[in-house]
């Protein structure tokens, strides 16, 4: 039964995923059609390359429209985080699905084109996460962006997952994620909801930082779960 209220219950969100999508193509749309007409008194020759360069400006037209549509649809249904605990489905739980909805669908149709450059700051910037200056996101595997905190010049190696929530005895927990100043994730780390990773502490490559950790500033850890990791003697005097 709840198999089934949860397959019904993902219908508006398919629906609004679709809402934001049909709006950001608009434009790419529109900027195919334009292109096209030019294009159509080309030679064979031409018609066809020319064709796809429109196809794929008006793609890339779509996706810049969604980096704002987004976070814009986001605000305004009240998609804007804050913490909780409770039933995964249930009323309490409807802006995190609305947050996660418009997070994913640019993350699985855009996101990788422009990782990693500012304009992946600016959307994430717009989806409530607070990024200081000089940050890198090598990543769009970053969930709950509303819940994420990350000091100036945080390094987010490639395809490390950042999220704000975890699941832990039945209910859905969704709580603050902070990484603070000079900070590095290392490629593939995963960083748990409400968690904190102090300023200049590292997460080696592959970790496994559970739920709730706070890992104070400078140290290093690493391993699943992650704990920190001690330098040896020789280390230290090399």
């Amino acid at each position: 039964m709840n198999s089934l209220l949860q397959a019904f219950g993902a219908i508006p969100f398919l629906a609004l995923a679709a809402l934001a999508a049909g709006l950001s193509l608009a434009p790419g749309l529109y900027i195919f059609g334009v292109l096209q007409a030019y294009c159509s008194t080309l030679p064979a020759l031409l018609l066809y390359p020319a064709l796809g360069v429109s196809a794929v400006l008006g793609y890339v037209t779509y996706g810049f429209s969604l980096l704002l549509i987004a976070p814009a649809l986001n605000l305004i249904l009240g998609g804007r985080l804050k913490p909780y605990r409770g039933k995964q489905v249930s009323l309490g739980i409807l802006r995190w699905y609305i947050h996660a909805t418009l997070t994913m669908l640019p993350r699985l149709t855009f996101l990788d084109f422009i990782c990693p450059t500012p304009f992946l700051n600016l959307y994430y910037r717009l989806m409530g996460m607070k990024i200081g200056d000089g940050v890198t996101i090598n990543t769009t595997a970053i969930a709950d962006p509303s819940m994420i905190e990350l000091g100036e010049r945080v390094t987010l190696g490639g395809s490390c997952s950042i999220m704000g929530h975890y699941a832990q005895g039945g209910f859905m927990v969704i709580a603050p994620t902070k990484i603070g100043a000079r900070a590095t994730i290392g490629l593939r780390a995963i960083i748990m909801g409400g968690s904190e990773v102090g300023e200049k502490a590292k997460v080696m490559a592959g970790s496994f930082v559970l739920p709730k950790t706070v890992i104070p500033p400078g140290e290093t850890w690493g391993g699943i779960p992650a704990v920190k990791i001690e330098r040896s003697p020789e280390r230290l005097e090399s």
